[in-house]
C-alpha cells in the first residue's frame, strides 16, 4: 500500500512538473510586488501622505466662510414718562432680522510657521515613500528566501527519490538472491526496512515541499495558494564575489532604515522651528461682504456693504513656550542619537552577516569535496555489492553517507544564500534580484 501511495505521489508530481509553467525568481518577485495585499496597503498610506502635501493644508491659503442667519422677537412693553407720568403701552411688537455674508481671513505671516508646516508635509511624504521602500525590501527578502527554500526542498525531494530508487534496486537484488538461496532472510528484512524508511522520509518531504509551495503562493498573493508551482532554478547558485567594504559603503548611502532615521531628524528640526516661530508676530488680512435686512412695526431697514482690515499681533506669554522648546530640542538630540545608534547597529549586523557568509563559503568548498568523495565511495560500494563482495549493511552505510553529504552541501548552499540575501537587504541592494 505504501509503495502504491508513493508511486502515485511521484507520478502526480512528475506530471504536474511537465504541465506547469516554470517561474524564475524575477517573475515571482514581479507578481508578488504587483499583487501582495500588505504592499498595496503601504502604497495606499503613501498616497495619503502625498495627498496631504498641499498649500492649503500648510496654511498658505485664506479661509473663506459664508454665513446666513435669521432672528426674530415678539415683545410687549410698558413705557412711563418721568415728567408727566403717562404710560405708553405696546403689545405684540414683532422684530425680524435676516443676515447673510461672506468673510475671508488670510494669515500672510505667522513667524515662518506656515513655511515650516509645508516643509514638514513634504518631509512626511518622503518618509512615507521610504517606509514603502522598507516594506518592499522586507517583502523581497522574505520572498527570495522562501523561493530558495522551495528550490532547496525540491532538490532534497530529488535526492530522496534517488535514495528510494537505490533502496528499491537493493531490495530487488536481495529478493533474487534469497529466491535462489544465496541470500539470507536477515538481509532481505533489512533491505525491506531500509526501503520503507526511505519511502517514509520521501513522503514526509512531500509535505515539506507542499508547505513551502503554499507559503510561496501566499507571498505572491495567488488566489489558490495550493496551486502547483514550478520554479526555473534547479540549483542554489551563491554569489561569492561580495565585498564587505563596498557593502558598508552602500549601507551608509542606501540603507532605507538609515535614510528614515535621517528624515526623523529633519522632522525634529522642523518641529523645533515651528515652536520658535512663536517668537515672531503674526499678520492677518480679513475682509467680508454682508447684507442685513430687519423689519419691525415701525420701519423696514436694509444694509449691505464690505468690510476689511489688518490684524497684527504678538503673543507675549503663553506659559508653555519654554517647555515646548526644551522638549523639541531634546527630541532633536534624541533623533540624532538614534541615527548614530542605528548606524552602529547596522555596522555590527553587517559584520556578523559577513562573518557567517565567509564561513559558509568555506564550508561549502569543504562539502563539495566531501560530496565527490561520497559519490566515489558509493560507486565503488555499489559495484562490490553487485559482485557480492560487500554486505548489505556496508552498502547501506555508503548510501547513507552519500545522502548525508548531499544534505550537508544543500544546507550549506541555502545558508550561504540566506546570508547573501541579508547582506544585500542591509546594504540596500536587494533590488539586485529583480535584474
Amino acid at each position: 500500500m505504501k509503495r502504491i501511495s508513493l508511486l502515485f505521489l511521484i507520478t502526480v508530481s512528475a506530471l504536474s512538473e511537465v504541465l506547469a509553467q516554470p517561474m524564475s525568481l524575477k517573475s515571482c518577485l514581479e507578481a508578488g510586488l504587483h499583487n501582495n495585499y500588505s504592499l498595496s496597503i503601504v502604497r495606499g498610506e503613501e498616497a495619503i501622505a502625498s495627498n496631504n502635501v498641499t498649500k492649503a493644508n500648510a496654511g498658505y491659503l485664506p479661509v473663506v466662510n459664508a454665513t446666513a442667519g435669521y432672528s426674530g422677537s415678539l415683545d410687549s412693553r410698558n413705557t412711563t414718562t418721568r415728567q408727566t407720568g403717562n404710560v405708553s403701552r405696546e403689545r405684540n411688537v414683532t422684530d425680524h432680522s435676516l443676515t447673510a455674508g461672506v468673510h475671508a481671513e488670510w494669515t500672510i505671516f505667522d513667524g515662518f510657521k506656515i513655511q515650516t508646516n509645508y516643509k514638514r508635509l513634504q518631509e512626511l511624504k518622503r518618509q512615507s515613500a521610504t517606509q514603502t521602500r522598507i516594506a518592499i525590501e522586507d517583502y523581497m527578502a522574505d520572498l527570495t528566501s522562501e523561493y530558495y527554500n522551495f528550490v532547496q526542498q525540491r532538490i532534497r525531494m530529488r535526492n530522496l527519490r534517488n535514495a528510494v530508487t537505490l533502496s528499491k534496486e537493493r531490495l530487488r537484488i536481495v529478493q533474487e538472491r534469497y529466491i535462489i538461496g544465496s541470500g539470507s532472510r536477515l538481509d532481505l528484512q533489512q533491505a525491506q526496512v531500509d526501503f520503507n524508511a526511505d519511502s517514509a522520509q520521501s513522503l514526509k518531504q512531500h509535505e515539506l515541499l507542499a508547505s513551502s509551495r503554499i507559503r510561496l503562493n501566499e507571498l505572491m498573493a495567488r488566489k489558490e495558494v495550493s496551486d502547483y508551482l514550478l520554479v526555473r532554478d534547479t540549483a542554489i547558485i551563491v554569489d561569492d564575489n561580495l565585498s564587505f567594504d563596498k557593502l558598508w559603503e552602500a549601507t551608509q548611502r542606501s540603507n532605507a532604515s538609515l535614510i528614515k532615521a535621517a528624515q526623523n531628524k529633519t522632522l525634529a528640526e522642523l518641529d523645533l522651528k515651528s515652536v520658535t516661530s512663536r517668537d515672531y508676530p503674526y499678520v492677518k488680512l480679513n475682509a467680508g461682504y454682508g447684507y442685513t435686512y430687519s423689519t419691525n412695526t415701525a420701519a423696514n431697514r436694509q444694509n449691505w456693504g464690505a468690510d476689511f482690515g489688518v490684524t497684527v499681533g504678538f503673543k507675549l506669554f503663553d506659559g508653555n513656550r519654554k517647555r515646548e522648546r526644551r522638549n523639541a530640542q531634546i527630541t532633536l538630540d534624541n533623533a540624532d542619537l538614534a541615527r548614530q545608534n542605528l548606524e552602529l547597529s547596522l555596522h555590527a549586523d553587517l559584520a556578523d552577516l559577513w562573518q557567517a557568509y565567509v564561513n559558509n563559503l568555506r564550508l561549502l568548498d569543504l562539502e563539495r569535496e566531501n560530496l565527490k568523495t561520497a559519490q566515489e565511495n558509493h560507486f565503488i560500494a555499489r559495484e562490490r555489492y553487485l559482485l557480492g563482495d560487500l554486505s548489505g549493511i556496508e552498502m547501506r552505510e555508503a548510501q547513507q553517507s552519500l545522502l548525508d553529504a548531499e544534505e550537508r552541501i544543500l544546507a550549506a548552499e541555502y545558508n550561504t544564500k540566506l546570508c547573501e540575501i541579508s547582506l544585500r537587504q542591509v546594504s540596500g541592494s536587494i533590488m539586485h534580484y529583480l535584474n
